[in-house]
């Protein structure tokens, strides 16, 4: 089973909120997911971001697999 650190879209049309998920590579973008481990709201200025620093790092270890995106915020939030 490949394990996936990706974004979940949520939030209205045009205004856009993302939680950082972890989930089987196979499952949809917005469908199930094993673990939430923070969020990205790119609608506030300056961009409202949180990440679990311990969840992230366990999950990372773990050989789990940050999608291009999640990767640029992990950096931005000092992770990896």
């Amino acid at each position: 089973m490949a394990v996936k650190i990706r974004l979940k879209r949520m939030g209205q049309k045009k205004a856009p909120f993302y939680r950082i998920v972890v989930a089987d590579s196979r499952s949809p973008r917005d469908g199930r997911f094993i673990e939430e481990i923070g969020y990205f709201n790119p609608c506030q200025e300056p961009n409202e971001l949180n990440i679990n620093k311990e969840a992230a790092e366990k999950w990372l270890s773990t050989g789990a697999q940050p999608t291009d995106t999640v990767k640029d915020l992990l950096k931005k939030a000092g992770i990896q």
